[in-house]
């Protein structure tokens, strides 16, 4: 076997309990590599005549080919030496890469990651992201999170969609105070609590630890308006880069 071509296999194995699948009696040397939950390939090793890829050689190659999210970096790499456009998979941005030792381990491992993500489910996208920060809203009506954290450093808050264990939260409590007052680490999500009101409705929530306090002056409504382009905080969102610099 290749050793670049077992190589892949073992880190596949290792990151994605991927294991090579051996789907062709006509083809007994072509492998793909699939996810465990959605069944679709994230890889396709396969074996062909070098001449296949324009190359003037008479040997047979391995090559892996695999999916690129973005067409603008798919056509970028088939530029590169050892890259080309998806043999026998040339929809949907893939692309073929050379297993000669033309292209270095560690960038294969890569582009198979890329294809990995490419291909996931959104389940499986949302557990392997990495980190986020995230502006939660804090309505001192219903709950006086300035009392909660002077009792105790991790408590319980609402499960935010898309939030998951290891992200940042910056709690903003509305009005009267009307800023950003804590900055939080989520340490446990999706933990199942029922509560509704009428008002306010809950199906899980997710623990957050302390880690920062600010000034109640400092990101107020009107800075995060003026300064960072922030008008309204409805709901868990994404924060600019320029205003989780600030909160450092």
């Amino acid at each position: 076997m290749n050793e670049m071509r077992e190589r892949l296999f073992t880190y596949a194995g290792k990151k994605y309990r991927a294991s090579p699948e051996y789907l062709w009696a006509r083809y007994p040397n072509y492998a793909v590599l699939r996810h465990r939950d959605n069944r679709k390939w994230f890889a396709l090793v396969m074996d062909i005549p070098a001449a296949k890829l324009g190359l003037e050689r008479g040997d047979t190659v391995d090559i892996l080919n695999v999916k690129m999210e973005d067409a603008l970096l798919a056509d970028l790499l088939i530029q590169q030496e050892g890259f080309y456009r998806g043999y026998h998979i040339s929809r949907g941005n893939w692309i073929s890469i050379l297993l000669d030792g033309t292209v270095a381990f560690e960038e294969l491992c890569r582009w198979l990651d890329e294809s990995f993500m490419a291909t996931a489910s959104r389940e499986t996208r949302q557990k392997r992201r990495p980190p986020k920060a995230w502006i939660v809203p804090a309505n001192p009506k219903y709950y006086d999170v300035q009392k909660a954290f002077d009792e105790a450093e991790e408590i319980n808050w609402k499960q935010g969609k898309g939030i998951k264990t290891g992200d940042t939260v910056y709690l903003y409590v509305a009005a009267p105070v009307s800023a950003i007052l804590y900055k939080c680490r989520v340490t446990k999500t999706d933990i199942p609590f029922r509560f509704d009101n009428g008002e306010v409705r809950m199906s899980s929530v997710m623990k957050i630890k302390l880690l920062k306090r600010y000034e109640p002056d400092r990101f107020t409504f009107d800075v995060l308006g003026k300064e960072y382009g922030i008008f309204a905080v409805r709901g868990p969102r994404g924060i600019p880069e320029s205003l989780r610099e600030a909160l450092k």
